[in-house]
């Protein structure tokens, strides 16, 4: 495939500590925390020691100060380990981002050092069993009793629910007020009213905690809203293209590495007197598969460069999640076939990956409203002509 130019030394050193940081502390350990549902805190401060916890915060508030780039080494090889456990990027790319970029002063000072130490988990509180998403429809309710919002509702499908010590939570402040009755809260999870539901069941990423969480009049002081009362939908909106390239970094970085992983086994597995590797079923499919992934590598890569610019709009985003999510499945699912069997076995990566691939598709926003964004656009755009004729082709529709 094409060569990747956006990494430098500094990155890929930083690449081999976090490939080593896993085989020890990680791969020896994810079976039982599959079984378990959960990962340990202790994980999270060995991750912190080792840097590789909200890379671009500032060092004024505990981090590096490192570029994007570092995270993206995060996510790639989290992804490519077929560890799903941990939920270092819900923790790095959302919550710590929107603290850093809404967040008081005083916020920032409490919260950062606590998250790039893993001494504090965050989670997003987003997600209701009415809304998904559509987060305009939440119904958690914040109302304001003096100097403090008391807090009423529910939350479902959060991960990292199970550990967080903080949460970004969206609520509804004016019921009536539609997007803007949207506000954002930083909540404190050891304040009374706070209360975690079970840990859910799920299909794929056993390992990762994903919960129930309620809110029994649960009361923060004012001083906990994140930004502006009523500007919350606005914020979401504003770290959405992120949180999308984050999805389709992970989707390109899976895809990769279980074609390779597919490879290595079709190449030695043997049926009717000759590899599964020498049909000529097998190979062009393998040919097929890696043609996607490399086209959708360097659609990932142009997107982090243009994020790293500040140029990654809502629509490109859209773009890449839509189309590594259905790159993803398909290829987890084409490649389980030519395992057979064994492929169906749990102890297989490839059964794993299959299982931890479905949420890709729905996760981060479904695969239906990233066509509706994408659509949308493309229609907003079009502009009809006095004469009749389709502007965008010249063509006269009689």
């Amino acid at each position: 495939m094409l060569k990747r130019n956006l990494f430098n030394e500094d990155h890929e050193a930083f690449r081999d500590t976090v490939r080593k940081f896993i085989e020890k502390e990680i791969a020896p350990h994810h079976a039982q925390w599959e079984e378990g549902g959960i990962v340990p805190r202790e994980l999270w401060l060995k991750a912190g020691a080792a840097g590789m916890l909200c890379c671009t915060i500032p060092e004024e508030y505990g981090g590096l100060g490192l570029d994007y780039l570092f995270d993206v080494v995060v996510f790639e090889e989290m992804a490519r380990s077929g560890f799903t456990g941990p939920g270092f990027l819900i923790h790095c790319d959302l919550v710590a981002t929107y603290i850093k970029s809404f967040g008081s002063e005083a916020q920032k000072k409490l919260w950062l050092p606590q998250m790039v130490s893993g001494e504090a988990i965050g989670s997003l509180g987003m997600t209701e069993p009415h809304a998904g998403s559509d987060l305009k429809a939440i119904r958690t309710k914040a109302v304001r009793d003096g100097d403090d919002f008391v807090i009423s509702g529910q939350k479902v499908f959060i991960s990292n629910g199970q550990s967080c010590d903080v949460l970004v939570l969206a609520t509804k402040t004016d019921s009536a007020a539609g997007a803007k009755g949207v506000t954002l809260f930083l909540v404190d999870t050891s304040l009374p009213g706070f209360r975690r539901g079970k840990n859910l069941k799920k299909l794929g990423m056993k390992a990762q905690d994903t919960s129930e969480l309620f809110f029994d009049d649960l009361r923060v002081p004012a001083t906990a809203m994140l930004g502006e009362e009523g500007k919350g939908f606005d914020l979401m909106m504003t770290k959405l293209a992120q949180e999308r390239l984050a999805q389709a970094i992970r989707s390109a970085a899976v895809a990769e590495t279980v074609i390779d992983y597919t490879v290595a086994y079709t190449a030695e597995r043997k049926a009717f007197g000759k590899t599964i590797g020498d049909f000529q079923n097998t190979q062009f499919k393998m040919a097929e598969l890696q043609t996607e992934a490399a086209v959708g590598r360097q659609f990932v890569d142009r997107c982090i460069e243009a994020f790293m610019k500040g140029e990654l709009d809502a629509v490109d985003a859209a773009m890449a999640k839509m189309w590594l999510s259905n790159m993803h499945c398909k290829v987890v699912d084409e490649c389980l076939q030519l395992f057979g069997g064994w492929g169906y076995m749990w102890e297989y990566p490839i059964a794993r990956a299959y299982a931890d691939a479905r949420i890709v598709k729905i996760a981060g926003g479904s695969i239906e409203v990233m066509k509706h964004i994408i659509g949308r656009q493309m229609f907003a755009n079009y502009r009809p002509r006095h004469d009749g004729n389709v502007s965008a082709a010249g063509i006269n529709p009689t």
